[in-house]
């Protein structure tokens, strides 16, 4: 099991750590990690494993566990860039490092996605967040307006609102079934908390609902976005894509 640092700070740019596995693809699990596995929508982070030596092996992209039948585990996976030497053993001690430009953008733009659900304000059935740009799937039919909905985003972001991390319980999630926005992903069960991102405070709420992603502190970080398309991708599906200004 890999403790997973980056749901209480999205900030942590690198960590300690002991390998504890070696997967049969080439992956290293770690017994705690700073890097954010592809989930949710948001890419997996990039970035190096630093040995005790010193020396850098670049990690290209952080994946979920899985067992044997293909199920999901506990454990998160380093997958390294190819053509690297390993050069590591279970056991050993490293430094466990994100690209933190990379990392921020995704923060950045996995912020703007909540603050698009509120603007938007329909069940999301899709979702993708790159360093390069976010794309929201909503299911509904009707019109949206490229300039409109980045005016909008724009608003928010200049309030500069509070981006809080909290939890509620599986029992108060079954109460409010309106905070789960996504018809695709669901909150994941099992330890009877759910981890929530919420845009806004007292008197000023704007977003609440489960996630498990990284994010900026307050929407004046995420800085200009602009809405760079809007396609019909079906009779109930409006796609919105994101870019940095």
């Amino acid at each position: 099991m890999t403790q997973d640092l980056f749901r209480q700070d999205g900030y942590l740019r690198e960590c300690s750590a002991r390998v504890t596995a070696l997967t049969p693809q080439g992956g290293v699990v770690l017994d705690r990690t700073v890097f954010y596995p592809l989930g949710g929508g948001q890419a997996g982070d990039a970035g190096t494993l630093v040995r005790a030596d010193g020396s850098l092996l670049a990690i290209a992209d952080t994946r979920k566990g899985q067992d044997a039948e293909g199920r999901p585990t506990a454990d998160i996976v380093h997958l390294p860039a190819p053509g690297q030497s390993l050069g590591l053993a279970v056991g050993d001690e490293v430094t466990a490092r994100i690209d933190w430009e990379r990392r921020h953008r995704l923060m950045r733009f996995h912020t703007t996605t909540h603050l698009l659900c509120h603007v938007v304000a329909q069940p999301v059935n899709g979702c993708s967040i790159t360093p390069e740009y976010a794309r929201l799937d909503f299911h509904m039919d009707g019109a949206l307006d490229k300039d409109a909905l980045t005016a909008a985003i724009a608003r928010l972001v200049a309030e500069d609102l509070p981006v809080a991390i909290g939890e509620i319980t599986d029992a108060e999630l079954d109460a409010s079934p309106q905070l789960v926005k996504s018809m695709s992903v669901q909150p994941p069960r099992g330890t009877g908390v759910v981890r929530t991102v919420r845009v806004g405070g007292p008197g000023t709420q704007i977003d609440l609902q489960p996630c498990g992603g990284t994010h900026v502190a307050r929407t004046g970080e995420i800085g200009a976005v602009v809405v760079t398309k809007i396609e019909k991708k079906g009779a109930m599906a409006r796609r919105v894509v994101l870019g940095m200004a």
